[in-house]
């Protein structure tokens, strides 16, 4: 897997530096170097549920906010990308959570931004609150809301990835995030994952089913061990 990057929202791609015993139980912590050359450390995926419990319940900014930073940055870093890659659709492939909901929030900074963007949701009608309401307002922009047999045809210069977050060891991708990721894996284009590539797990790296290879993965947070 293609190393994670820091959002900050930074260019650059750290490298790990070297892997360290966790601080507690058999996961083992992977450090990474960022572009600065500061040492940043990652997160199992029981650390980074402790790190959005306390940003929502005791720091303060709420979903709607997290989601908004979300897409934003990952729009800034999709125009990074694009500015070496040309002209040309956007695919956002986006599930019904929060990672789906930051893919669908930086479809419409693209969009906003001149961006030939096209949005699929692999279950629009099980969206949560917060990615409906993010879809609602892509909805005003130039940007589509597609099914995935409308890709038929479609050559994407740029591929977001924010179809399932492999937080936990849930079983490989089925259904339409399985038909998603596998028409991902059918193109010969540069894909741009959304914290974690879908249909790997975060804290393991392992992949029980089909999975993203990204170029990029910019992170909510910290990079995630897998």
């Amino acid at each position: 897997m293609k190393h994670q990057e820091r959002p900050s929202w930074a260019s650059s791609t750290p490298a790990p530096v070297e892997r360290l015993p966790a601080a507690h139980g058999p996961e083992r912590q992977v450090m990474f170097v960022g572009p600065d050359g500061d040492v940043v450390p990652s997160l199992t995926e029981s650390e980074m549920r402790e790190v959005d419990r306390v940003a929502i319940e005791e720091a303060g900014p709420n979903l709607f906010q997290r989601m908004e930073n979300a897409g934003r940055g990952l729009a800034v870093t999709a125009l990074e990308m694009l500015d070496d890659l040309g002209d040309g659709p956007v695919v956002v492939l986006a599930g019904t959570g929060g990672n789906g909901g930051g893919g669908i929030t930086a479809g419409r900074h693209l969009a906003n931004r001149g961006v030939d963007v096209l949005v699929t949701v692999t279950d629009p009608t099980s969206l949560g609150e917060v990615p409906a309401f993010q879809l609602r307002v892509f909805d005003a922009t130039q940007g589509k809301v597609v099914g995935l047999d409308d890709l038929d045809g479609v050559t994407p210069v740029l591929i977001t990835d924010a179809t399932v977050v492999g937080y936990s060891p849930h079983g490989a991708p089925r259904g339409a995030a399985e038909e998603m990721i596998e028409w991902a894996n059918t193109q010969a284009t540069d894909v741009l994952s959304l914290d974690v590539p879908s249909g790997v797990y975060a804290t393991s790296g392992v992949t029980p089913g089909v999975f993203v290879t990204p170029d990029r993965t910019p992170t909510l947070a910290l990079p995630q061990t897998g």
